[in-house]
């Protein structure tokens, strides 16, 4: 509804305030609609991709449909009387506006063209997501069913995605997708019980009738072996034949056409801030130098007698350092994220109510998958298995404290619990949300973690790792560096394998930009705690600062700033 002001005289402020925000949510609900007809919700965590029956398009005609919509959204909020929204209306004002102006940049630029990188890509996305599903009832497999028989046609426009970076130069760097077909061929198996698109059918749950399980059972096999298989093949086939051989070959991202424009978008996507790469760069020198100097006062601690690179190889090396066997690495981090479960109402006036559940997986090292909003199942903190080497013990209260509470299980859980509209709910920033899991990490000092030496100075390398993640990403997008330079660099700084800094570079490469939220956000997260801390004082709760901080969903930087700023105000 508008209102002119000649007449907003005549009507009462709280008339006006209901009508506007009456307005504005029918315009949210009605964009929601769209989203969950699309099948695609802008800027949500990729790792808790799910299966819901038809597939999502990406056809040309499908991304225009989408980039027109968007734009009628921009149009239509300017219709939208921001002033008199109040409270968690104006928030979310602020929050969509800035979602429908990053997503009328995303169009403008090559996201589309890069749906396959070295560590994912939206094969392992699909084949990954019957493990984060419930399946409860008849539906649940119906609806599974259909995104099977729909997975031929996503494909075939997801290759042709990669056709049309083939055709403009953006591909991915060679060297950084050598042995990428093994991704894909993974899930070519002929042995249904084998297959992990099988899995949902081999064990029903009782709400499952007895009756249509065989049916249900069968439909599912002759969809996988008839459907889903043979277009793996066809992957694998367009991957090795096609695409491999015409890889770009050269490391940078803006070393093509219009990519000096594309990296600026891409930073400022991931960041959700207007920071330079030269800016960046030299921010992650400083913290780089900040942090060894910590680094070398624990070693010192140790009594280690040899150089920093000495203690390297002493961790990267000794036995005692590395679980047994994989229940012993399961063990130590379920005690781990229990004891941090038990120090949580320390530090929060609000936990989620939704639990996680630990699970072993192999190859990926460790990564979070939220649960289903309404709690149908619970989060999920993977940890790789198949490597002990690469899970390293003096690494373990960080990487847990980042993956699950205090960090991305506590905030993910929490933002689908609030009173809030439908796209904050699983609105993910990547600058919010792996700085809030750095900062979770650097919380569990005062939570009584890190008092073995080692563990602190794991705490440190993985800090370390994200400092260093700001002069490789932006030294190889952005200032010409080689790949072996950043592999140089990494092992020079850090505790990480020859195997592990390599996976890691390659993930740059082929991610610009992603590898820069942590240490920047967490940066501003610390900021704007120390700033509270100034401003009150005596009077510093932490635990309504973390509510404030955690307690409003996803945010981009700016918002966040701006909320935390009023909160100090509000208790001073």
């Amino acid at each position: 509804m508008i209102i002119t002001a000649a007449l907003c005289w005549l009507i009462p402020a709280s008339s006006i305030h209901a009508d506007t925000a009456e307005d504005f949510h029918a315009l949210l609900d009605e964009h929601w609609a769209a989203a969950e007809k699309e099948q695609i919700f802008f800027r949500t965590d990729a790792d808790a991709f799910r299966l819901n029956g038809k597939l999502p398009e990406f056809t040309p005609a499908a991304r225009a449909r989408r980039q027109a919509y968007n734009e009628d959204m921009l149009r239509r909020l300017q219709e939208i009387d921001a002033d008199s929204l109040e409270g968690q209306d104006r928030i979310s004002f602020k929050l969509f506006r800035y979602e429908r102006e990053t997503e009328r940049d995303f169009y403008r630029f090559y996201d589309h063209r890069f749906p396959i990188r070295s560590l994912t890509g939206y094969h392992s996305y699909f084949a990954h997501a019957p493990g984060n599903m419930a399946f409860n009832t008849v539906e649940d497999y119906e609806k599974y069913l259909v995104s099977l028989a729909d997975f031929p046609r996503y494909n075939r426009e997801n290759m042709d995605l990669m056709r049309e970076g083939i055709e403009t130069g953006y591909t991915q760097y060679c060297e950084s997708m050598e042995g990428y077909e093994n991704t894909i061929s993974e899930f070519i198996v002929d042995d249904l019980d084998q297959s992990v698109f099988y899995a949902p059918f081999l064990d029903f749950p009782v709400t499952v009738p007895e009756a249509v399980r065989a049916d249900l059972s069968e439909q599912g096999g002759k969809l996988i072996r008839e459907k889903v298989v043979p277009a793996y093949r066809e992957l694998y086939r367009f991957f090795t034949e096609e695409y491999q051989p015409n890889c770009r070959e050269a490391v940078g991202i803006t070393s093509l056409e219009g990519g000096q424009a594309y990296y600026a978008y891409l930073i400022r996507f991931f960041t959700t801030t207007d920071m330079q790469p030269q800016e960046i760069h030299d921010l992650g020198l400083s913290e780089t130098r900040r942090i060894r100097a910590e680094m070398e006062a624990v070693i010192a601690s140790t009594g280690f007698e040899g150089s920093f690179q000495q203690f390297l190889e002493f961790l990267r090396t000794d036995s005692q350092f590395f679980a047994r066997d994989s229940q012993d690495l399961l063990e130590k981090i379920a005690l781990i994220t229990k004891k941090m479960d038990g120090q949580m109402p320390r530090f929060f006036g609000t936990l989620a109510r939704n639990t996680y559940e630990l699970r072993p997986t192999d190859g990926r090292g460790a990564y979070y998958v939220s649960g289903e909003e309404g709690g149908r199942t619970a989060g999920i903190y993977f940890i790789n298995i198949t490597d002990l080497k690469a899970q390293p013990l003096y690494n373990l209260e960080a990487l847990s404290l980042h993956e699950a509470v205090p960090g991305h299980h506590h905030q993910s859980a929490l933002a689908m619990e609030l009173d809030l509209p439908e796209f904050r709910r699983t609105l993910y920033h990547a600058g919010f949300g792996e700085g809030w899991g750095l900062y979770a990490e650097h919380l569990g000092k005062e939570a009584g973690f890190y008092q073995d030496p080692y563990s602190d100075f794991g705490r440190l390398t993985y800090e370390m790792w994200r400092a260093n993640r700001l002069v490789v990403d932006t030294g190889m997008h952005a200032f010409g560096w080689s790949r072996q330079q950043a592999i140089d660099y990494l092992l020079q700084n850090s505790a990480m394998t020859l195997t592990e800094v390599t996976k890691e570079v390659d993930r740059y490469i082929t991610w610009p930009g992603q590898a820069l939220a942590y240490k920047i956000g967490e940066l501003r997260i610390r900021a704007l705690r120390k700033k509270a801390e100034a401003a009150l004082g005596n009077d510093f709760d932490i635990r309504a600062f973390h509510d404030v901080v955690v307690g409003n969903g996803s945010l981009a930087i700016d918002v966040l700033e701006e909320l935390v700023d009023e909160w100090i105000a509000e208790q001073s």
